[in-house]
């Protein structure tokens, strides 16, 4: 496999990774919201919850977005002449 399929390959591992993460996170705002608990609780395990996601989906998502720092360099244009 290329270096280049094996980016792509772990890219989109990511991806999915990020999408399952999101729907468990959902489903369980939506198990949240279903259950009769008062607020306080509510908003403690929502605060809770989304520090967890941001927590798990971040470091995904910069990862993602993240330039490849490993391509060559171009390289630097020769010095101009000095003028006399």
């Amino acid at each position: 496999m290329s270096r280049e399929e094996q980016r792509r390959t772990i890219r989109q591992q990511r991806e999915s990774l990020i999408e399952e993460l999101e729907t468990l996170y959902r489903q369980a705002f939506e198990r949240l919201s279903a259950l009769d608990l008062g607020e306080g609780s509510v908003a403690r395990l929502t605060q809770l919850l989304l520090r967890s996601r941001d927590g798990a989906i971040t470091p995904l998502q910069q990862e993602i977005e993240a330039p490849l720092i490993t391509s060559p360099a171009t390289p630097a244009a020769p010095p101009a002449p000095e003028a006399d």
